[in-house]
């Protein structure tokens, strides 16, 4: 089970459309239930923002870090980390 802290549940909630066309949670406890049904990860840096996307096989050649911490599954929580969600 992952455990999500205020700090990424507020982060979700407050960017959640970045991703998704319409609020898919209202509260922290619903935002809590969504990511973990989506199996949400929480990296510690940039770089392993890259890991992830390389373990799951996203090309990213020639992309930019701007460009990977700018899509759409990105979330940046502001504290150096970033939360990640496979919509």
């Amino acid at each position: 089970m992952h455990e999500y802290d205020d700090a990424v549940l507020a982060s979700f909630l407050r960017n959640q459309r970045q991703l998704f066309p319409e609020k898919v949670a209202e509260t922290p406890e619903e935002a809590e239930a969504f990511l973990e049904d989506c199996m949400a990860v929480v990296v510690d840096s940039v770089r392993a923002v890259w890991e992830y996307f390389d373990e799951e096989g996203v090309d990213m050649e020639g992309a930019s870090e701007e460009e990977i911490l700018s899509a759409g599954e990105v979330f940046d929580v502001g504290d150096g980390r970033y939360l990640i969600v496979e919509g």
